[in-house]
């Protein structure tokens, strides 16, 4: 049956500014059943202009329901704008049969659709992908082996490492882990179950992110979700457990024109940069938008942008009009201005300056003299070092004010003096830490800050790893602290934050070695921090230089 969108998705469509105007009246016919690849319905609906002529096809696949934000964003404002819109429940969810198993059935299952659209007599043979998170990695795993038909991705704050999402760094990312089991189990139910669940992992997460073991503490709020526990207890990336769930090889040959879109505080972004880095290296058509955003951010107040920016790439690959693309491929907004800026590539800084921290919580740009110990701090995981802020999938994310944190005695800062002229940071941020513990297990949570006139320390980017040595000397490791495109104005301060942990976000190191799914115990440690240490600031010339 044939007939105008669902009325939830009219009205949340009636609330949106700042999008262009639409070209036609979009048309919905819901329930329509398609063979998974093993013959598993999967239930879609199909939004399309209501006019006559031909139109381009977008395939949207999703594991969170077809209903609200999907419909309005995806169903509605694309068929608007004169492309067909397929929206397909993954298997498993959303009344679609089978049972969903995420990360491994979508190669097939995205196939088998696109031989569903041959049949179509509406179909004309050029398709388009697009959609954020998982939606984002269901277009990497049918890239993998693209149709000839697909002629454009928008990835959209996607990911093509189930492992990097769970593990980088080498600590279970907990929190998001435990966002993500929330809406993968419930979303595709509807509002309420979702509202519900959240409400529960809301007021059980510290009872179950503190729970020892921690295996299973979230059956409480969630009930059963295998393939979440199967995440959380298999932490190497060589593990049979995750063969074959990255796609990442969809981005290392000549392929599909693809459009990446991200936040700097996106819990995805640096799976966005790899991409960008791969397509690039494999000389695909490739542009990159990265806003002020969360990963949730990006899809409500960053929708103009990012709407704007996917519907210039595909017009422009799908409709043969280039007028929506930009002049340059990288997009940036840069953090402390305010503005954007047009790149021709990402990073923007190839070089670096090194800031070295130094006795008294000093940040300097001369080494210390002496090869000394300059701080330590004592790290008890029964009483963690909490997180605040960053690339979160929850309210909280974002940057956010550091003061009550950086006060606890379990965090050590190192600031510079006022800078005397503002200072860029375009790209990858590192800390290279000479590190010892009285354990030999403990994770390093680096973050950098920028620390206002008034002495307001808000988060820019920061990374965690962990660190295991039978050595009593100090050992150099490396902390990768994502990207960044920020200006430190004139007065303010750049800090480094260090800490044993961010918790919730990452689970607690336990101290003793033993695996933090399965740990009964809980050893403190304590971290020193030896000179010879260096904050990595990628900084770009100052804007006068530019001119």
């Amino acid at each position: 049956m044939r007939t105008k969108p669902p009325l939830s998705a009219r009205m949340m469509r009636a609330t949106w500014r700042g999008l262009p105007a639409k070209r036609y009246e979009a048309g919905w016919e819901p329930g329509l059943v398609v063979p998974a690849a093993d013959g598993s319905p999967l239930l879609t609906d199909h939004y399309f202009p209501r006019a006559a002529g031909d139109f381009p096809t977008l395939l949207v696949r999703s594991p969170y329901g077809r209903g609200l934000p999907w419909s309005p964003l995806y169903g509605m404002l694309f068929a608007e704008q004169g492309f067909h819109v397929v929206l397909q429940s993954c298997r498993g969810t959303g009344g679609s049969g089978g049972r969903f198993d995420p990360w491994r059935q979508e190669a097939a299952d995205g196939r088998a659709t696109v031989a569903w659209l041959r049949r179509q007599p509406w179909f004309t043979g050029t398709l388009g992908t697009v959609g954020p998170s998982y939606l984002g990695y269901v277009q990497w795993a049918l890239a993998l082996d693209p149709p000839p038909e697909l002629k454009a991705m928008v990835i959209q704050a996607g990911l093509h490492d189930p492992h990097a999402f769970f593990h980088a760094g080498g600590a279970f990312h907990l929190e998001n882990a435990l966002a993500v089991g929330a809406g993968m189990t419930y979303q595709h139910q509807g509002t309420l179950p979702l509202v519900r669940a959240m409400l529960r992992l809301k007021r059980r997460l510290r009872e179950i992110t503190t729970a020892l073991p921690l295996r299973k503490a979230y059956v409480a709020a969630l009930g059963e979700v295998p393939w979440l526990d199967g995440a959380m207890t298999h932490p190497e990336a060589d593990d049979p457990h995750w063969q074959g769930t990255s796609v990442a090889a969809a981005a290392e040959r000549p392929g599909v024109p693809t459009a990446l879109i991200a936040g700097w505080h996106d819990a995805l972004a640096d799976q966005t940069f790899a991409q960008y880095h791969r397509l690039r290296r494999a000389g695909r058509a490739t542009t990159l938008l990265v806003g002020p955003w969360t990963h949730t951010s990006a899809m409500q107040q960053g929708w103009p942008e990012v709407f704007a920016e996917s519907l210039g790439w595909l017009r422009a690959h799908l409709c043969g009009d280039p007028a929506g693309l930009r002049p340059t491929p990288v997009r940036v907004h840069i953090g402390g201005e305010g503005a954007w800026r047009d790149l021709d590539d990402w990073p923007h800084a190839p070089a670096t300056t090194d800031w070295f921290p130094a006795a008294h919580g000093a940040l300097t740009r001369q080494p210390p003299a002496d090869a000394v110990p300059l701080a330590s701090m004592r790290y008890d995981p029964a009483d963690p070092t909490p997180s605040v802020g960053g690339p979160l999938l929850s309210p909280g994310a974002g940057p956010r004010d550091n003061g009550a944190l950086e006060a606890r005695e379990d965090v050590l800062t190192f600031t510079s003096a006022p800078l005397t002229e503002p200072v860029e940071v375009l790209g990858p941020v590192a800390a290279r830490l000479r590190i010892s513990t009285d354990t030999g297990h403990a994770d390093v949570f680096a973050r950098l800050c920028d620390v206002d006139a008034a002495n307001r320390s808000t988060n820019v980017c920061d990374g965690l790893v962990r660190l295991t040595t039978d050595e009593p000397d100090p050992s150099t490791v490396t902390v990768p602290m994502s990207s960044t495109a920020h200006r430190f104005a004139a007065g303010h301060r750049i800090r480094l934050q260090l800490s044993g942990g961010a918790h919730p976000r990452y689970a607690r190191n336990p101290g003793n070695g033993e695996s933090p799914a399965d740990a009964t115990a809980l050893v403190p440690a304590r971290i020193t921090l030896h000179a010879g240490s260096a904050l990595s600031l990628p900084v770009s010339l100052p804007a006068r230089a530019r001119e």
